[in-house]
């Protein structure tokens, strides 16, 4: 493990949990890499390499934040920036109390705002509309701005269709003017994005992934849930299910709380592997199952980098599979190296941490067929994630067999890993006749709610028992 950040700048910390033996011809090396940031999540306040610090780590750079937190940064310039996107298409009159908890969710979000973060609320339904403050820019956060944007909120109706991306588009130009490190954003729908095309919103996503992150959330039942997933996927935030609309402000402020301690955007894993070695996988699997392989970006001579957006206070998990040549027992070698980079202002990087994943060939069987526990357990937790999907899927064509096998799958993992979240939610869907060997039966009636939830919450694991 090697932790290189400095003061003035977020702690990050990389560990490798892994089995480095393989038998003589192996080639495939797996290993975990648990990724923490600590120190306030962060920068004690300042943007990383605001101006007057010294991006080199020399320590010759600015003292601390001025109060506020991670809101403002160096000379009180705002660090973080949001913009709030509230479905306001015509099924939000039904019923008539949705659109008032949209309105009261928005305000709770707003009040959790902190003091200098740069914001703004947008009213979406075929068109985006800007709420407050208007004229194509964000407001500065404080007792006399939130208390407008309030007011604002009372202009809000329900009417007109669904076309996510213009509202995506517009959150980011008006995040795009932000002199910010940190683009955040949360969106509500309560219905399918009938009024674009899948190309559209796949276009957008494409146009707006690395630009800024977004949380996005369904309330009710009417909505698609590889929609609102796919957008949260694509712009590395979170998804989830508000089925009951009276739980919509509690939900938003855990959401904007979350998303005011974030403290440093844009960091990246990057993975270098030796000549002739191939990357097989490259996922997060905790907090959620987030496939990553297919957003690398090549970064130079047999490196390439993966997003992973912005960082608070928190600690994830990341599987790295490389296939390397095969060699013969007693050859050691370096499978990969694995760093956490920032982009500093000169057009380079600042390494934060770094870990390394090595391959030993041995013809001790004991030692080349065990499974390192962290490895083991995370590749269940991303074949749970991947069998629910299955089984639900199977669920609506009718294959009540495929139906069965897939969720009694699903139920025999989250028993054997200690998911007991996911165990909840599938007992919602099936009856667990025995939850160790994955007996379970199909019930005759679920809930369209119950099984949303449990669609849309697939992807979150539970960390190794330590």
């Amino acid at each position: 493990m090697a932790n290189f950040s400095k003061s003035g700048v977020p702690r990050f910390a990389a560990e490798v949990y892994q089995n480095a033996y393989l038998p003589e011809g192996g080639r495939e090396v797996n290993a975990i890499v648990t990724v923490t940031a600590t120190g306030g999540g962060t920068s004690g306040g300042l943007p990383l390499f605001a101006a007057g610090t010294d991006p080199a780590g020399t320590g010759a750079g600015a003292g601390a934040g001025t109060g506020t937190g991670a809101a403002r940064g160096h000379g009180g310039a705002p660090h973080a920036a949001v913009v709030i996107m509230v479905d306001c298409s015509g099924s939000m009159d039904y019923p008539p109390t949705k659109m008032r908890n949209a309105r009261d969710a928005t305000a709770a979000a707003i009040d959790t705002v902190r003091d200098g973060v740069a914001f703004a609320v947008v009213a979406g339904t075929h068109q985006a509309a800007e709420v407050y403050p208007g004229g194509g820019r964000l407001a500065t956060a404080g007792p006399t701005t939130r208390a407008q944007a309030k007011e604002a909120l009372r202009k809000l109706s329900a009417g007109g269709g669904t076309a996510i991306g213009t509202w995506l588009r517009l959150a980011d130009r008006l995040l795009a003017d932000a002199d910010v490190a940190v683009r955040h954003g949360i969106l509500l729908t309560d219905g399918r994005n009938e009024h674009e095309s899948p190309q559209e919103l796949r276009a957008t996503l494409d146009a707006c992934a690395g630009r800024f992150t977004c949380d996005a959330r369904g309330v009710g039942t009417d909505w698609e849930v590889k929609e609102v997933t796919g957008i949260a996927s694509a712009l590395l935030g979170t998804a989830d299910i508000v089925a009951d609309p009276a739980g919509l402000a509690a939900d938003f402020t855990r959401m904007m709380e979350t998303a005011m301690g974030k403290e440093v955007a844009d960091v990246t894993l990057r993975l270098w592997t030796p000549q002739g070695a191939q990357v097989a996988f490259v996922k997060q699997v905790a907090p959620a199952v987030e496939d990553l392989t297919g957003r690398r970006t090549e970064s130079g001579p047999r490196t390439g980098d993966y997003p992973t957006g912005s960082w608070g206070d928190e600690s994830r998990d990341y599987h790295v599979c490389v296939r390397v040549r095969a060699a013969e027992v007693g050859q050691e070698m370096l499978a990969a190296r694995i760093s956490l980079v920032l982009p500093a202002p000169d057009g380079g990087t600042r390494t934060l941490a770094q870990g390394l994943v090595r391959a030993i060939w041995t013809d001790d069987m004991s030692a080349s067929t065990s499974i390192n526990p962290h490895v083991a357990h995370y590749t269940g937790q991303a074949e749970l994630a991947q069998v629910i999907q299955q089984g639900l899927d199977a669920r609506k064509s009718g294959d009540a067999d495929a139906a069965t096998a897939k969720l009694g799958r699903a139920v025999q993992l989250a028993s054997a890993s200690g998911n007991e979240d996911t165990a909840k939610l599938l007992a919602k869907v099936v009856d667990v006749v025995d939850a160790a060997t994955g007996t379970v039966r199909l019930k005759a009636k679920v809930t369209e709610a119950d099984e949303m939830t449990l669609e849309t919450r697939s992807t979150k694991t539970v960390r190794v028992k330590k």
